[in-house]
């Protein structure tokens, strides 16, 4: 994860975006942590994908602080940036940001770094294929 100066604007690539929905709310009405973090891993594999040009799996996901709520309403948008490329896999780090459905306002709701792994046909790793 970057470090701890605060985030006045995304950075990363835009890799996801969608609202929040009623279905995805927890028990006090707020959208539940997993959805996010669901989000979150599909975007980040969007970007390890087109970097390891090929199947990609999540392998870990180093800690997260929910910093804010999400809503429903809110429209959820993720960015992700690679932070490392190893032999067989990629770190990933993704920021989750939510624009409010009551007056617009940008947030940074959460962050993660999430390594991916590059898989061949049969489900198992091969090296990170790098462009020439």
């Amino acid at each position: 994860m970057s470090d701890s100066v605060p985030h006045l604007a995304p950075h990363g690539e835009l890799v996801i975006r969608t609202i929040a929905m009623p279905a995805d709310t927890n028990s006090n009405g707020d959208i539940f942590g997993g959805w996010l973090l669901s989000q979150m891993d599909l975007g980040g594999a969007v970007l390890a994908r087109n970097l390891a040009h090929s199947r990609v799996v999540t392998v870990a996901i180093e800690a997260m602080s929910f910093i804010y709520p999400v809503f429903v309403g809110d429209i959820v948008t993720c960015y992700a940036s690679r932070q490392s490329t190893g032999r067989t896999s990629m770190k990933i780090d993704i920021e989750a940001w939510v624009q409010r459905q009551t007056d617009g306002s940008l947030h940074r709701v959460t962050e993660g770094l999430f390594t991916y792994v590059a898989i061949d046909e049969t489900g198992r790793p091969h090296p990170v294929r790098r462009k020439a």
